[in-house]
């Protein structure tokens, strides 16, 4: 047993130590080299982050806050000078607090935001809310999931084309279907979805969500890494089969093209994937690691540009443009 005498020299051991650490972040910040929006907040974690292209801002989830932000970004704010951004707090419904705003989708064929809530310590309770995207007025409020129901953690959101909603469960691997007004259609469930039978895979299941032009839904199984596609007719799920790696800690996913997804990530912070047939298979070509040690959570698009959203930033947050790097093979 080795024992450290009470010396001058353990404060310099000890600062010596705990100063690794803190210079590969220090590090990881500085290197970024690419456009980025880092923004003040009265939080410590932010969830999603999607830019609305109208309104020249991006929405965000407020996570532990349960509200959604806006951080406006007019065109003279643009470039490297600029300073940091404030977050502005534009909605906290009374109606679902005490729980934790995650996924959000914009609609802008119908000019709404849905939000996602949740509860992340109990598991009992999961909603989804549809909001005017001008007045922030709420459209319909649905209740997923009640204290007696089956453990749930409402995640992420998706919209179809039609106006439904399809909100992904992080816990029980299922989806459920909402319609345009609000009601609550169906539930999505497969045993499809469990591709591992590992127990600890199944601890984060069902996250990120998008819905393709084509008539299906592609969402990412976040600790089993797989990629599924759901049919929104039918409800037939099936695995596109990966290659180029995983999608092992996948979190929430933007579409590129009708061919490419992003897939942002804790590790890497975010994936490419790519298919040339219609989904039945993919290829990672491109990954990014960035800010990893603030975890990235979101994945959104700006002037043709991907964007990360992160977890972390104790009310110094910061949502980066992802260059990603090629994938040999």
């Amino acid at each position: 047993m080795v024992r450290l005498r009470c010396t001058k020299t353990v404060p310099v051991v000890l600062l010596l130590i705990s100063a690794v650490p803190l210079s590969i972040l220090i590090s990881l910040e500085l290197s970024t080299s690419t456009s980025a929006y880092p923004y003040r907040s009265r939080g410590w974690l932010r969830e999603c982050a999607k830019w609305d292209d109208l309104g020249r801002r991006f929405l965000i989830t407020t996570y532990s806050d349960g509200g959604l932000a806006q951080i406006r970004v007019p065109p003279e704010s643009e470039g490297e000078d600029a300073p940091p951004f404030e977050e502005e707090v534009v909605l906290r419904d009374a109606d679902v607090a005490g729980n934790t705003s995650l996924g959000l989708a914009i609609d802008r064929v119908r000019g709404r935001v849905l939000v996602v809530y949740a509860d992340p310590n109990r598991f009992h309770h999961g909603a989804l809310a549809a909001y005017r995207v001008d007045t922030w007025d709420r459209i319909f409020l649905t209740w997923l999931a009640l204290p007696g129901d089956e453990p749930s953690l409402a995640d992420d959101v998706a919209v179809d084309a039609e106006g439904n909603a399809y909100v992904t469960d992080a816990i029980s691997s299922k989806i459920w279907k909402v319609g345009p007004d609000g009601d609550l259609l169906s539930t999505i469930r497969s045993l499809v979805f469990y591709q591992r039978k590992q127990w600890y895979r199944k601890v984060i299941g069902l996250n990120g969500i998008v819905y393709h032009p084509n008539g299906y839904l592609l969402v990412v199984h976040t600790l089993g890494g797989d990629l599924f596609k759901v049919d929104v007719k039918t409800q037939e799920v099936s695995l596109v089969n990966l290659v180029g790696g995983s999608l092992l800690f996948g979190d929430g996913m933007e579409i590129l093209s009708p061919t490419k997804i992003v897939v942002a990530g804790s590790w890497p912070s975010g994936r490419v994937v790519e298919s040339i047939d219609d989904w039945g298979s993919g290829k990672v070509v491109g990954r990014y690691v960035g800010l990893v040690h603030r975890m990235a959570t979101a994945a959104t698009v700006k002037d043709g540009k991907v964007y990360l959203g992160h977890l972390f930033g104790a009310g110094k947050h910061v949502i980066v443009e992802a260059v990603f790097d090629g994938v040999g093979g």
